[in-house]
């Protein structure tokens, strides 16, 4: 199947939506959901029994070509091989929308090629595991791409096929005032249900941007990611002055007293499972109700992190031509550890350091900014923003940098921010180059920056994993047991 090209001047941008439903339409959206996930175990089933079939017969020594022939994975096959079942094992399936069950097929289509490209080596990244089955528990959501998917004029409405008109907790107007005008056109639209119960929409369009003007702000700045209170990022200037020190929300360490005690209430009730017989059981309607107030409190934590990030991620796209970021292997920096830095884990969860640069990469091009990722292996917190010379055995501990050679005293964050910045603002050479002066950079990676030197310069560094994303799969170099920097963590 051809990829959906983006028209040119146009982007693809989502609105996400609250919904207040009724009882009547929830339970229509966990019936779309039961049948998504019914559609995608039952063709899960037939994959694997002919897999298996398969497999048996080769250990028979049967000829390849007198195998039983293979299923096609496409979505247009498992739709066809689902259409041929679907009266015997779902009789009720035209209680709900076709695109109900396409979502299901889609997301198995998915998983079957993920999982084949990466056993042959053809994806980058972490290897991916074959499907499994969803349980009742999964995340429930529905994916419409045909019929009526419109949003009404009164601007607290939006239908949907087969559920119908449903009213929504917040106003519609920014994307309504796009339809109106022409310049935006819905592609497909998503009902999910969160963790908390409540359910949203989210409108896949296409929108129509001119060119981005960007706000009278400083051309280069760079940002140092963090998960100290007092800064999540620093930004920073190339001449060495700070322009700001965002604060991080801290929004699950201040939810945590609120959910100990939940959690130990819950503990305290009749749960889905019996400690004494070991077995599965009921649980009691308080235990449910709990879990849903637990469920809430972490809701709450996250949208307070994200109303932060988007409101500081847009500033910085709006009103900066250039804006340097550090490339963090953020899942990486939490990947090991086990106790001893249990805190430190939970911190950068907490701060969410890989989203500013997510929500960079593209608000940058809503804006017409440009965003610059600086290498993985950048030392820009060892570095001094002074002389230019490294310190190797710095710390995370040191929060202030004090320089050997020149005596620079600087905060640790603003030196790093300061280093960052001069990397956008440094003239380059080759496909590294970002540019020079206040002039957007030419390519979305930067080169060394001024004074500075690649972590790697005189040790080659080897990936020892294999799984990062950076990395083709089955690299030569990745059985080698040498440990690969996971970035400057922390800082």
């Amino acid at each position: 199947m051809a990829r959906f090209e983006v028209p040119d001047g146009w982007t693809v941008q989502a609105y996400r939506f609250a919904l207040d439903p009724t009882p009547a339409q929830v339970r229509a959206f966990r019936s779309h959901a039961g049948g998504a996930r019914t559609a995608h175990n039952t063709m899960l089933a037939v994959v694997k029994a002919v897999m298996n079939q398969r497999a048996a017969e080769r250990s028979y020594g049967i000829a390849e070509a007198d195998l039983t022939p293979s299923l096609n994975w496409s979505l247009a096959g498992l739709r066809k091989e689902w259409n041929a079942r679907k009266d015997e094992v779902a009789p009720w399936w035209a209680e709900n929308s076709k695109e109900a069950y396409n979502t299901g097929l889609d997301a198995l289509a998915r998983g079957l090629q993920a999982w084949h490209t990466s056993r042959t080596g053809e994806r980058a990244g972490k290897a991916v595991g074959f499907p499994r089955f969803k349980s009742v528990r999964s995340r429930r959501s529905v994916r419409f791409t045909t019929g009526v998917i419109r949003v009404e004029t009164d601007r607290h409405h939006v239908t949907l096929p087969r559920v119908g008109r449903l009213k929504t907790h917040e106003s519609t107007r920014k994307l309504a005032r796009r339809l109106h005008a022409g310049t935006a056109r819905i592609v497909s639209a998503t009902l999910c249900e969160d963790s908390a119960g409540r359910w949203h929409v989210s409108f896949h369009t296409l929108v129509q941007r001119g060119h981005g003007r960007v706000g009278a702000g400083e051309p280069v700045v760079g940002i140092d990611v963090g998960v100290k209170a007092d800064s999540l990022c620093v930004v920073a200037t190339p001449d060495g002055r700070e322009l700001d020190r965002v604060a991080a929300p801290k929004s699950l360490t201040k939810a945590h007293a609120r959910l100990r005690a939940l959690q130990r209430r819950a503990a305290r009730q009749q749960g889905p499972y019996d400690p004494v017989t070991r077995t599965r059981r009921a649980p009691s309607k308080r235990w449910i109700t709990q879990q849903r107030r637990i469920a809430r409190t972490h809701a709450h934590a996250a949208a307070v992190r994200r109303d932060v990030l988007h409101k500081h991620t847009t500033a910085l796209a709006h009103h900066h031509q250039v804006i340097v970021v550090e490339t963090l292997n953020a899942a990486g920096m939490r990947a090991a550890g086990g106790a001893r830095k249990r805190g430190l884990n939970r911190s950068l969860a907490d701060a969410a350091v890989g989203e500013i640069r997510r929500m960079l990469d593209y608000k940058t091009r809503w804006y017409g900014s440009t965003l610059v990722e600086a290498d993985r292996y950048y030392p820009s917190s060892k570095t001094c923003s002074g002389c230019g010379r490294r310190k190797p055995n710095l710390t995370l501990a040191e929060r202030a940098y004090v320089c050997e050679h020149c005596g620079l005293q600087i905060d640790r964050d603003l030196n790093a921010a300061i280093n960052l910045a001069r990397l956008g603002d440094t003239p380059h050479t080759g496909d590294t180059g970002t540019g020079t002066g206040s002039s957007p950079a030419a390519t979305h990676r930067g080169g060394h920056g001024r004074g500075a030197t690649q972590e790697s310069a005189t040790t080659p560094v080897v990936n020892a994993a294999g799984d990062e994303a950076s990395t083709r799969h089955q690299h030569p170099l990745d059985k080698t047991g040498t440990a690969s920097p996971q970035g400057e963590a922390a800082q």
